[in-house]
């Protein structure tokens, strides 16, 4: 029932289009690389394969963003570290799910508040033992602003406000970023910024 209301809710979005139902991990994993979506909904507790072994396998073919009822910091640290572009509550609400499935499908990351504060506060205490974090001292100034606005959670437009400078240099300046940095989205991006103390 909670997949056939988050199929009603993505199906009314104009933008969106449901390519596949699955009942389970393995059907999941067959629909992937079947369909090749632009973006992989998600649960972190599927039968016959969890949502995490799923996520592990399709990393690099298809955006995922895990929707679950169980908001443990391991399960988000796991599925972001195995390339999720983002987490949600089931309770997050229709307006969250449908802003989460854009992101991941423009390149962008989002996850449920809620977890937000938390997973930086675990960056942060994690980056009091190790600050120099790689690549970081290799990011020019600029490349810093747009890593700290991402950082606190700014949006590519937001970024482009605050800077005075375009849309397009915002996506250039964030392309730099991650190879510098070697990481694949803005989660990764925020993380490593809190992690190295310059947030």
């Amino acid at each position: 029932m909670v997949r056939m209301g988050f199929a009603m809710i993505l199906e009314r979005a104009d933008d969106i289009e449901v390519v596949a139902q699955c009942r389970d991990g393995v059907e999941a994993l067959e629909a992937i690389r079947r369909e090749r979506p632009d973006v992989a909904l998600l649960d972190i507790r599927m039968p016959r394969l969890d949502g995490l072994a799923v996520n592990r396998q399709v990393a690099g073919q298809t955006r995922v963003v895990i929707v679950t009822t169980f908001d443990h910091d391991d399960y988000v640290d796991t599925a972001l570290a195995d390339g999720a572009v983002g987490f949600l509550l089931k309770d997050s609400g229709p307006d969250l799910l449908v802003s989460a499935i854009r992101a991941a499908a423009s390149g962008d990351a989002l996850i449920s508040p809620e977890l937000t504060v938390r997973l930086l506060q675990r960056t942060r205490a994690a980056g009091s033992a190790a600050p120099a974090v790689p690549g970081v001292a290799d990011l020019s100034e600029r490349e810093l602003d747009v890593a700290r606005l991402v950082a606190r959670g700014r949006t590519n437009s937001e970024v482009a406000a605050e800077l005075f400078i375009s849309l397009g240099t915002v996506k250039t300046h964030l392309g730099s970023i991650q190879t510098k940095l070697g990481v694949r989205n803005r989660v990764e991006i925020a993380a490593r910024m809190w992690e190295s103390g310059q947030v």
